[in-house]
């Protein structure tokens, strides 16, 4: 059998990021450590802007935080729905800050006010 020597705990929280109703991963156990690595460097580096926002703009912890995942949320982002929600609730536990609601986006409309896809 082979055994993966890679040191990084992926936490289960992430882990249901790519797991499927029956409990299966959905993908290869390399790329959501891959992808947990990106979402958890991008938690870290979101806090100082989260507090930067919060001290300047002075709105609730929870606008800046539905704000952060709004962002996150867009394609430009380069991380999925899913992923921005555990980025976002990640960020509210480092910040420790009450993780407000984080509704899905609404689907992205093309050129024409059609729905992508």
């Amino acid at each position: 059998m082979y055994e993966d020597d890679n040191q990084i705990h992926v936490p289960p929280s992430f882990m249901a990021v790519y797991t499927d109703a029956r409990g299966r991963l959905n993908e290869k156990a390399a790329t959501v450590r891959t992808r947990y690595e990106l979402c958890e460097d991008l938690a870290g580096h979101l806090v100082e802007h989260a507090q930067t926002l919060y001290h300047v703009q002075a709105p609730s912890e929870a606008e800046i935080l539905r704000r952060i995942h709004a962002g996150l949320c867009t394609a430009e982002s380069g991380v999925s729905v899913a992923e921005a929600t555990w980025i976002v609730t990640r960020l509210a536990e480092l910040l420790n800050w009450q993780c407000p609601d984080l509704p899905a986006p609404a689907p992205d409309t093309g050129p024409q006010g059609t729905v992508a896809g």
